[in-house]
């Protein structure tokens, strides 16, 4: 991400923290810009107006499981796509930009500590690049995740967060879903977020973000 390409946070009412605000607010903006050389895009979800594929978006999935009390994540897991990476903290900086994990550190996700611990009550965010100049990261595949599928978070207090996905979806830079995306129900929930759609040489970034949500099913 480049200096120039930082969205400025704007507060606002709503049902959404404020940290939360500056996520929702921000998230097109910066991992629109985190690609660069990729010569073919990210594997793609459905796009926002079309219903996930296999299994059905009316199949059933398990209820919530209790939430646990906050603690930062340490690992993230998602068996179907083969992610098996850190999680380090991710903030503001001083010009109230989000900030984001390395660019060269291609097996890494972030979590931004001022919204929710994942599996704790409310919507937890990670978020991680789609490709560096090197080729695919962490999250290159996210896009192929279906509703059903499991992602593991390890906490630092040793216990795991199982989420269930519910939904996957690609949502374009310009027509962001602040509220729907990070408006909190009060059960404990995670969005895990990267870029996707077309990379655009010109603007060097991709227009569209794959949102992946799911909900606390199980603990250990």
């Amino acid at each position: 991400m480049r200096s120039t390409d930082r969205t400025p946070v704007r507060h606002g009412p709503g049902v959404l923290t404020a940290g939360a605000v500056a996520v929702a607010v921000l998230v097109g903006g910066w991992l629109v810009h985190d690609g660069s050389t990729t010569a073919a895009p990210p594997p793609q979800p459905p796009a926002a107006d079309v219903a996930a594929p296999s299994p059905s978006p009316s199949a059933s999935l398990p209820a919530y499981a209790p939430a646990l009390p906050p603690s930062p994540p340490s690992r993230i897991r998602i068996p179907a796509i083969k992610v098996n990476a850190p999680v380090t903290g991710v903030g503001l900086d001083a010009a109230g930009h989000l900030t984001s994990p390395p660019m060269a550190e291609r097996n890494l996700a972030g979590w931004y500590r001022d919204a929710a611990a994942p599996g704790a009550a409310g919507t937890a965010v990670l978020l991680g690049h789609v490709d560096n100049r090197t080729g695919p990261t962490v999250f290159h595949q996210l896009g192929l995740l279906r509703r059903g599928d499991t992602v593991e978070i390890t906490r630092k207090d040793r216990r795991t967060a199982v989420f269930t996905v519910t939904d996957v979806r690609t949502h374009p830079k310009s027509a962001f879903p602040t509220q729907t995306v990070y408006a909190s129900t009060g059960n404990p929930e995670l969005r895990v977020l990267t870029c996707g759609g077309h990379f655009d040489r010109k603007n060097g970034g991709y227009d569209s973000n794959v949102v992946v949500s799911a909900r606390l099913t199980a603990t250990r």
